[in-house]
């Protein structure tokens, strides 16, 4: 049995589409010359997708669980940046709960991804 790659995991696949959606969002009105916290949170979206794929990656369940976790962190971090955008007015309360809602359901299925990857240690 072959091992499934990064790309097969629901939860990278909604974080990676969740990651193009944070950039067409910065990339307009007030929120696309604020270059600091557009770049901040681009980061941290494209965070969330990366640590998912390189975590996946691992050759120890250790390192993946670590890579995980930062994910997740990076999912927090996302979050609060978001909150900062609509409180600023760079997004609208609408688009915010939207991302908001999206990433809380990847912070849940990452979650359950490392109790699995832990239960093999």
């Amino acid at each position: 049995m072959s091992k499934m790659g990064f790309r097969d995991l629901k939860v990278w696949q909604e974080s990676k589409k969740l990651a193009v959606d944070v950039y067409k969002e910065t990339n307009s009105g007030e929120f696309k010359r604020d270059y600091g916290l557009k770049d901040q949170v681009r980061r941290s979206a494209v965070s969330v997708c990366s640590n998912i794929a390189e975590g996946d990656e691992r050759n120890s369940l250790g390192d993946s669980i670590r890579f995980f976790r930062i994910a997740k962190g990076s999912i927090a971090e996302l979050i609060t940046q978001l909150e900062i955008a609509e409180d600023v007015g760079y997004i609208n309360k609408a688009t915010s709960e939207k991302l908001v809602v999206n990433y809380n359901k990847i912070a849940r299925m990452l979650g359950s991804l490392i109790q699995a990857r832990k239960s093999l240690i």
